[in-house]
């Protein structure tokens, strides 16, 4: 029985093993074609390992267009990834709380209306949203890249605050009343520290999905020194007059980068925050 056990675990792992090589893969490709001369990334596309290391692709990808360098691009991804992730979070937790703790008129509606952001495909509200912010004269600026989320506008993280929320015992909260701790008082002193790991997965997938975002941007932005690295990356691609595809690569491979120390960083929490539903009492 041992025996067989043993097998089973060892075919299970190199099954395991083999699935992840072959999801990974793409990923590696494009990192090591990154080191290899742009005149060779096609015709050796099946061979994985570079037999000549170079890093001219970087430095070429680096200069950038138009004469702002890539560095361009990815502060202006930082800038609207935080600010919007910030957002995120702080809307999302008060209206987490709200909806978990508070008693008020209209509740059940309004979390199926925030249930229902969930549903609706993100490609079904663009055109509306797309016209409501051209009157507002927000096209061409940051603005609709921003500003929406400060307003809970992601179910999901509200959703996934408020489970966390629903393991964290009551009773702390009518204590917090008993020491004259107001409904602001509770969240901030009692629900706001115990929700970190909650904050910390809402960061990091908001954080992600703010810097891959290439809809929005291409939709939004219409000058080249306010592009972010989504939509720069575009720019090595002109059907005209041909695509520089080692630059691409290697700019694709720094655009990874940010998101992934992230992660590495806070995947601790990230596992927590997924895993616990908070505090049992």
């Amino acid at each position: 029985m041992v025996g067989k056990s043993r097998v089973k675990e060892v075919i299970y792992h190199l099954l395991v093993s083999f699935g992840a090589l072959i999801m990974i893969y793409p990923l590696l490709w494009m990192v090591l074609s990154s080191f290899k001369p742009t005149d060779m990334v096609l015709p050796t596309a099946a061979q994985l390992i570079p037999t000549t290391w170079t890093l001219d692709n970087y430095i070429r990808g680096w200069k950038g267009f138009m004469g702002y360098t890539f560095g361009t691009f990815f502060f202006n991804s930082f800038f609207i990834a935080f600010t919007s992730t910030f957002g995120t979070l702080i809307s999302s937790s008060f209206v987490a709380y709200a909806l978990q703790r508070l008693h008020f008129k209209l509740r059940g509606v309004l979390f199926v209306l925030v249930l229902s952001t969930m549903m609706l495909p993100a490609q079904i509200l663009m055109i509306p949203q797309f016209m409501w912010y051209r009157h507002l004269n927000w096209v061409g600026t940051y603005y609709p890249m921003i500003l929406p989320y400060f307003f809970a506008i992601q179910g999901f993280f509200v959703y996934l605050i408020m489970n966390f929320i629903s393991g964290i015992p009551k009773s702390l909260d009518e204590a917090a009343k008993i020491d004259g701790c107001s409904y602001y008082g509770i969240f901030f002193r009692i629900i706001l520290p115990l929700i970190v790991p909650a904050l910390v997965t809402s960061a990091i997938f908001s954080f992600i999905w703010r810097w891959d975002d290439y809809l929005s941007a291409l939709l939004y932005v219409n000058r080249a020194n306010m592009r972010p690295v989504s939509l720069a990356l575009q720019l090595f691609n002109d059907p005209s007059s041909g695509s520089d595809i080692g630059s691409t690569l290697a700019m694709s491979t720094l655009s990874i980068v940010p998101a992934t120390i992230i992660f590495l960083i806070f995947q601790k929490s990230l596992v927590e925050g997924i895993a616990s539903t908070g505090i049992k009492g």
